[in-house]
């Protein structure tokens, strides 16, 4: 099935004018030539499609910049790009913490308090749960997160 022949889930209002503001002006919406980290991440079920771009400072273990190219549904873009600026300046250890939190989220039946208070304005995507199709659509850039940072230490810093 195309991209265009699986209709857009009908959520609230304030979601839908999150998604369709990030889908029309994505943040972070770039190639980046001096990544340290990089992942392709396909879904083919819907042909959504993105490569995410990372740099990575070895010295304090922080994503410096961040961003992203590709083509998808409303829904895998925006995801995309809110997760780019939730991410850009922070350690690893807190993205990988927020990828964590954020795809349970969307995939545990029920989640703790704890899991939305660290995804914050991210909750907004809770609702794609009713839609189980459209899970991987919004959470195909998180995986690719995951994947791209495969491989560096994520060290977590003591209180």
């Amino acid at each position: 099935m195309s991209p265009s022949n699986i209709p857009e889930p009908q959520l609230d209002s304030l979601y839908q004018e999150v998604i369709l503001d990030h889908n029309r002006r994505p943040r972070n919406f770039k190639s980046l030539p001096n990544a340290t980290q990089y992942c392709h991440g396909l879904n083919p079920l819907c042909g959504d499609e993105y490569h995410l771009y990372l740099v990575v400072d070895p010295t304090n273990q922080k994503i410096t910049d961040v961003g992203f190219q590709g083509q998808g549904c409303a829904i895998s873009k925006a995801s995309a790009s809110m997760m780019t600026t939730e991410i850009k300046g922070k350690p690893i250890f807190q993205a990988t913490q927020l990828k964590d939190a954020f795809i349970e989220l969307l995939t545990k039946d029920e989640v703790t308090e704890e899991t939305h208070s660290k995804v914050g304005n991210l909750n907004l995507f809770e609702g794609v749960k009713e839609f189980p199709i459209r899970v991987k659509c919004a959470t195909l850039a998180w995986h690719a997160l995951a994947d791209a940072l495969k491989g560096i230490s994520h060290h977590e810093e003591k209180p």
